[in-house]
């Protein structure tokens, strides 16, 4: 079968299913988008290493990362190989130089790995065609709206919105602070802060 390879395209909140995040990979030679609901933990993962933040300890994917490279192994590809009553089933592709071994896995954690060993994601054409959508007109990349936590929807105010008074320095030292206290959440909102500071 033949395989096609896709891209991230986009991750955001799940606006049908609370605590849930879309993710959504794009057919990199074509317009169809294949939309795939994922936990908080996986998405905060994937985000974080997108977005080159350094955790002050390995997050999981992390581990597995340096646990595989300790003894020289390398994850070639993810293979999203199955839809099954709306689930996708992947697998890792490994190798050690001597021999290729497949491991099965969450998507949402495979996914997270690729982005850690920079390896590309495949599908086969009766996923995309089944679970995927075609996206019309101009191409959209997001990352946003990682998190919001529980407190601060209580409050009725995001954690944006709360820095929107900071300087930038102070939105800085805030960063790494919230970096320390592994608070990932409170750090991507700063991030979406300062990105949109250096934007303006």
């Amino acid at each position: 079968m033949k395989k096609i390879k896709l891209d991230i395209v986009g991750l955001s909140y799940s606006q049908t299913q609370s605590g849930a995040y879309a993710l959504v990979l794009g057919e990199v030679s074509g317009r169809r988008r294949l939309p795939i609901i994922i936990g908080s933990f996986e998405a905060q993962a994937i985000a974080i290493e997108i977005e080159k933040m350094t955790p002050s300890r390995p997050l999981t994917h992390d581990l597995f990362k340096s646990f595989a490279q300790a003894y020289q192994i390398e994850v070639q590809e993810i293979i999203i190989y199955n839809l099954v009553d709306g689930i996708f089933y992947s697998k890792l592709i490994c190798n050690d130089g001597k021999r290729s071994v497949e491991i099965d896995a969450r998507t949402s954690d495979a996914i997270a790995v690729a982005v850690r060993f920079d390896c590309p994601i495949f599908t086969y054409e009766f996923i995309l065609s089944t679970a995927g959508i075609v996206i019309e007109g101009n191409d959209f990349v997001y990352l946003e709206n990682i998190n919001e936590t529980q407190e601060e929807k209580s409050v009725g105010a995001t954690v944006g919105s709360g820095f929107a008074s900071l300087s930038i320095d102070e939105l800085k030292t805030k960063l790494q602070e919230a970096l320390a206290e592994e608070s990932y959440e409170k750090a991507a909102k700063i991030r979406d802060e300062l990105n949109k500071r250096k934007a303006s």
